[in-house]
């Protein structure tokens, strides 16, 4: 493209330069907190956030300098270098010369469309599928030019009946809380499967909800939370069941070693244990995994091992980087115990692009080979429940939730370096709970790197959790959006939101859903504005509504069950948010205080606004005429969670006009403490704490009344599905 022929504004001064700098990198001047409160971002914030971006901000000439190659570096000489249509928007925009230009359309399927394009108002040919193609555009000149074109459709997937008005409903577990007689130590996907049976068959849901099941370091305090992950695009060992994988069968060395006294002493610790023990159960199951990948290579023309291959060659470079990661952090912590993460490993390993790697690579072939394997197998086992889940009669099956984050010290920025802005993290504005912003300390996506490779990682995330189930819910939808960007250096409050390629984004993902045929839910919590919710319902992407959230005011009463939109989620609580025993009894008021996340004069506010949302809750049941007419109304004479009132909120969510319905698990049991405290670290067992009964002791005399409760209010609100 001829540089003259692009128009350009140029600045009128540095505050102007700045102004327009800001706003073409979709950084907001602005923002409005949970209360309602306006808060302007610092011009020192404004500055930070370009210069991570590799902005040289030193005068108004040099910003101006900066725009324009930044306009350039996005688009080639006749058209953008990423295309994202809808079925419903075709038109292409084209930056042509007077003579025609000739187009070539590499479509996914491996067939090609060419002709010519001889007015600027070109639309694309309507034999271009939905799909990810490749466009490259020849003038009369010889210049080229190469573009991602990704055709979308309108609209993300939902059954027919849901789409028809029906409702269903759910149940949510944290699979690795999960308890059986047989297990190692934390759940797994032998139990999951037990699970689904006795889920759809005794309760009609059609689906289970889970934990994120992302990669982890398994180190604890500080590395086993499903939602800052070592990997959102593979899955974490210790959900497999060492003894349903095909070569334990054949392995005499892992059935062996699986008899030695020492062994059973070990998984039954771990099976005993209050909490999961993620280092003992992950160091257990990957040195049987070591065996059964022995066995696994000494058939090397078996249909399995076609099978490994192919996967292999489909999942590509994303795999030989992630296991790559995994066998340097494997061999240089067992070198030097201190080397926790790869910010600790020599200079040479810290890129997954230097000639070390690719000499470490070379010399430990078969090491990382082991951590692809292991990649494998969970693909297999997973894929395995989706089939068992639908099998059953489930209508949705898994249930799966995407993390907003990756961790800092992971696998992902590792190996993708430069899709991740250096210089800024990622948080959010005030809010209740931290009145000076969080701070979630892991890196902001680069927006225009991701755009410009046709959103290669973006995609492969989603695609790498869709594949495994029916239903997927993005964490922090929002993000889709904006991002509350922190630059180093300043505090949480400083921050400022910078926006993403929201319809971009939104389109792609409505390609992996239709495809995958997996309903999407975007949990929409917090400071998301009617617009963006606007935005999501218009996609067919469902909102995520909780009760305790649900009010008229930050201090009013509870919403009627009617006035539930009809394309949501409902759910009483997230895994950061108490039990409905555990708000009934003020339980993370408590942990909070002991945690010290609460001074005394803070801990008290939240006991008298527990008192006051109580009594909203009680207000609004009696108000539904879902609670007996002796019941107390009020909340000061019903100290804990009783039956009747159990069974009322049950009642309350169930006969909401929306789409779907997620109950917790730990609901089912009454449980008080839940899985994450927010804020802390080893003051609290975060994502660690196992269900109070086995699988085993589910279907059990003493969870029956459970079971009909819960059966009974979902076939009242027509959500039980026929088991």
């Amino acid at each position: 493209m001829d540089v003259s022929q692009v128009t350009f504004q140029q600045s009128s001064g540095y505050d102007d330069a700045l102004s327009r700098a800001a706003s073409e990198c979709g950084i907001d001047r602005e923002y409005w907190d949970i209360f309602h409160h306006r808060h302007e971002v610092p011009a020192d914030s404004i500055k930070r956030i370009l210069m991570a971006l590799g902005w040289d901000i030193s005068s108004a000439e040099k910003i101006d300098e900066r725009r324009l190659h930044h306009f350039l570096e996005s688009t080639n000489p006749f058209s953008p270098k990423t295309l994202v249509l809808s079925e419903c928007e075709r038109n292409v925009p084209i930056t042509a010369p007077n003579d025609p230009v000739r187009f070539q359309i590499s479509l996914e399927s491996g067939e090609s469309l060419t002709g010519v394009i001889d007015s600027p108002q070109w639309s694309l040919p309507e034999e271009v599928p939905l799909g990810y193609h490749q466009l490259k555009l020849t003038g009369s000149d010889g210049s080229t030019s190469e573009t991602h074109l990704i055709v979308c459709p309108d609209k993300a997937y939902l059954p027919a009946k849901l789409a028809q008005g029906g409702k269903t409903a759910g149940f949510n577990v944290a699979l690795y809380g999960l308890r059986s007689h047989r297990n190692w130590g934390c759940g797994d996907f032998t139990d999951l499967e037990a699970l689904v049976e006795w889920a759809h068959g005794e309760l009609g849901f059609s689906f289970v909800g889970l934990n994120p099941l992302h990669a982890l370091h398994n180190r604890v305090p500080y590395n086993t939370s499903p939602y800052l992950p070592l990997s959102v695009y593979y899955k974490n060992l210790i959900y497999l069941d060492i003894e349903r994988i095909p070569e334990f069968e054949s392995s005499r060395c892992a059935q062996a070693l699986l008899q030695s006294p020492r062994i059973q002493q070990r998984i039954e610790r771990a099976r005993n244990a209050e909490f999961v023990e993620y280092e003992e159960v992950s160091s257990l199951k990957r040195r049987f995994l070591k065996l059964l990948y022995r066995e696994f290579t000494r058939r090397k023309d078996s249909d399995r091992a076609r099978a490994f291959a192919e996967y292999c060659r489909c999942e590509g470079d994303l795999l030989e980087k992630f296991a790559l990661y995994c066998a340097l952090d494997e061999l240089l912590h067992k070198q030097d115990h201190n080397r926790w993460t790869w910010r600790d490993w020599p200079e040479q390993y810290q890129s997954a692009d230097s000639d070390a790697v690719r000499e470490f690579g070379q010399k430990y072939r078969r090491t990382v080979e082991f951590f692809k394997y292991i990649q494998f197998v969970i693909d297999e086992r997973l894929c395995a429940v989706q089939r068992h889940a639908k099998d059953c009669g489930m209508e949705i099956g898994l249930y799966h939730d995407l993390a907003v984050a990756t961790d800092s010290c992971g696998a992902d920025l590792w190996a993708h370096r430069r899709f991740f802005v250096n210089g800024c993290r990622v948080g959010a504005p005030p809010d209740d709970f931290s009145p000076n912003g969080q701070d979630w300390s892991f890196p902001p996506p680069d927006t225009r790197a991701h755009r410009d490779s046709g959103y290669r990682l973006y995609r492969a995330s989603i695609r790498k959790i869709v594949s495994y189930g029916g239903a997927l819910r993005i964490d922090h939808v929002m993000r889709l959006f904006r991002l509350f960007w922190i630059p180093n250096g300043l505090e949480a409050r400083d921050g400022a939101y910078v926006r993403d390629n929201a319809i971009d984004l939104l389109r792609i993902l409505a390609l992996e859903s239709v495809r995958s045929e997996n309903i999407i839910i975007g949990e929409d919590l917090g400071t998301v504005t009617d617009e963006i919710r606007d935005a999501l319902s218009h996609v067919g992407i469902l909102s995520y509504r909780l009760f305790y959230f649900e009010k008229y005011s930050r201090e009013g009463a509870f919403r009627a069950s009617a006035e539930y939109p009809f394309q949501a989620l409902v759910s009483s609580a997230t895994h950061d948010l108490p039990t409905l025993a555990g708000f009934w009894q003020g339980r993370d008021i408590e942990a909070r205080r002991a945690a010290g996340l609460a001074d005394e004069h803070g801990y008290r506010n939240q006991i008298q606004d527990r008192r006051r949302e109580k009594q909203g809750m009680l207000d609004a049941l009696h108000a539904e005429h879902l609670l007996p007419g002796y019941f107390e109304r009020n909340a000061e004479n019903v100290p804990d969670l009783n039956g009747d009132l159990h069974n009322a909120i049950v009642g309350f969510l169930a006969c909401m006009p929306s789409m779907i319905l997620l109950l917790n698990q730990e609901d089912f049991t009454k449980e008080t403490e839940q899985q994450n405290l927010p804020g802390s670290t080893a003051e609290y067992p975060n994502w660690r704490r196992k269900m109070k009964v086995t699988i085993e002791d589910l279907r059990s005399e003493g969870t029956r009344p459970f079971v009909i409760m819960f059966r009974d209010q979902l076939r009242r609100g027509g959500r039980a599905a026929s088991a």
